[in-house]
This record gives C-alpha cells, sequence and structure tokens, in this order.
C-alpha cells in the first residue's frame, strides 16, 4: 500500500492494473520537509497565481528514498502560458537559494511546461503520463485529475523513450569536447550520469511490458531488463554504476555510447517503433 492509502501489486500497478502514482507528500523524509516546504513558498512568491497553474515534485523525495547530502531536489512548474527566459531564470534562482540554504540536497532541477503541452493529445503518454503517475502534487490543481490511467504498454514505451537514437549524435559530441579539454572531470561526470541514467530507464521500458509493471527503481530496472537480455545484463550494470558513483571514466563512457546505446537505440525501435516527432 502507498502511503496515500492506494493498494498496490509489488509492480506498481493498482488493482485496476494501472500505473499507481509513485510519490506523496506524506513519504516525504522528515530530513527533506523543511526544503519541500520552502520550496512550495519561493514557488508561491516568485510565480503567483495568475502564472502558476500548479507545481509538483518527482524523484526520490516524494517516493521516500532520498539520502541528505546525496539527493536533488526535482521540480515541475506548470505555467498557465508557454515559458519565457525570464520565467526559466526564475525557476533556476529558486532552485539556486534552496541549494544554498539546505544541505540536504545536491543541486536538483526544475522542469517548466505551459498546461496546455502538459494536456495535449501529443504529449498524452510522455509529458502528461510523467506527470501523472511520476510527480507529487506541491501546489495547485493536480492536472492528473484531467489526464488517463496508463498501463505499461508498447505505446507508453514508445512515447517515452523511442527518441534515445537522436539523443547519441549530441552524447558523442559532448563526450569528444570533454575528453579533448582540460580539467573536463565535472563535464564527463555531469554527462556519465546524464547518459547511464537515461540508458538505465530505457532498458527498463524496452521490457516494461513484457514484465508488466512500473518501478524507478534503478538497480530493480537493471535486474528486470537483465530477465529479457541476459546478453545485454553486464553492459547494462555498468550503466547503473556510472549512475549510481556519478563516474567520468572517459573508457566506460565511450562503451556506453559507442556500444550500448546504439544498439539499445535500434532494439527499442525494432520493438516499440519510433516516438511521435515533436515541432
Amino acid at each position: 500500500m502507498t502511503a496515500a492509502g492506494i493498494e498496490t501489486t509489488d509492480r506498481g500497478l493498482d488493482a485496476d492494473g494501472y500505473i499507481a502514482r509513485e510519490g506523496a507528500l506524506s513519504r516525504v523524509p522528515d530530513a527533506f520537509a523543511p526544503v519541500v516546504e520552502a520550496a512550495r513558498t519561493r514557488i508561491a512568491e516568485s510565480f503567483g497565481p495568475s502564472l502558476l497553474h500548479s507545481a509538483y515534485l518527482y524523484g526520490s523525495i516524494p517516493r521516500g528514498t532520498a539520502v541528505p547530502g546525496v539527493c536533488d531536489l526535482d521540480l515541475l512548474l506548470a505555467l498557465r502560458r508557454e515559458p519565457t527566459a525570464d520565467d526559466r531564470a526564475a525557476a533556476a534562482d529558486v532552485l539556486a537559494a534552496l541549494d544554498a540554504e539546505f544541505p540536504q540536497i545536491m543541486g536538483g532541477g526544475v522542469l517548466l511546461f505551459s498546461e496546455p503541452v502538459l494536456l495535449s493529445e501529443l504529449e498524452r503518454y510522455d509529458l502528461g503520463w510523467f506527470l501523472a503517475c511520476l510527480c507529487t502534487p506541491l501546489l495547485g490543481e493536480d492536472l492528473a485529475a484531467r489526464l488517463p490511467r496508463y498501463r505499461p504498454s508498447s505505446l507508453l514505451a514508445r512515447e517515452t523513450n523511442g527518441d534515445l537514437a537522436a539523443a547519441i549524435p549530441r552524447w558523442r559530441e559532448r563526450l569528444a569536447e570533454a575528453v579533448a579539454a582540460e580539467g573536463s572531470e565535472d563535464e564527463l561526470r555531469a554527462l556519465g550520469r546524464s547518459v547511464s541514467r537515461r540508458l538505465v530507464r530505457t532498458g527498463f521500458t524496452l521490457v516494461m511490458p513484457r514484465w508488466g509493471g512500473w518501478t524507478s527503481d534503478l538497480t530493480a530496472s537493471v535486474e528486470i531488463f537483465a530477465r529479457y537480455y541476459p546478453e545485454r545484463a553486464e553492459r547494462m550494470r555498468t550503466a547503473l554504476t556510472v549512475a549510481r558513483t556519478r563516474s567520468g571514466d572517459a573508457a566506460l563512457l565511450t562503451m556506453l555510447v559507442e556500444e550500448l546505446a546504439p544498439w539499445l537505440a535500434a532494439e527499442y525501435t525494432a520493438v516499440h517503433g519510433e516516438k511521435a516527432p515533436r515541432g
């Protein structure tokens, strides 16, 4: 049972077989309660009701698994209109102030989207699903009430991660630039975290419909993937190690970008097809 009182199976589904929302404010660890309250206050002060439709937490803090001094603060803001550069700067300022005040968090991110985009047909099985299943309401009306319920289907797999191939060229560029530059350890670590987490999550959603459930746990994701692709299991476990340790090892990153990612993108397309193009 989740903290919200909804019965779930060990595969993250509710009694009707839909993906259950994975977080709740009641699951926020005590150490992070002041962070969440400060985030609520500062977001409201910075954006106001005429601009902000609603705000959400996602990630390890609302799932109840956050570790003080290690975990990010991840936020999503739904605005009443399309975000501007000024809006993004204001969101970055909110996050920077919280990061400076609270040692419990180690950076984070703020996603900004308009209410119409989040509710659009095009985003129904990507951003819409993300908000409805992976985001916890913090402020305002919960847009999940205006979205459908979701099953672990091939359609969901395609629309969440069916664009992996498009990310690979930019990863190659960033890796080459970081390797060529002096003092590039921070860039390699940032790239390693981004690439490895994306590969682990994509590996899981590749097999999600066959497994028949949902998890955000990276370790569980890798082991579930390994049941269906044992020949690729060690490569995916290496990706997990990079994600967990925030490694900036150029050789490991090269393996992930040049070997695992292209195979995974091709297999994903063969099994689920390509994500609907965005404008």
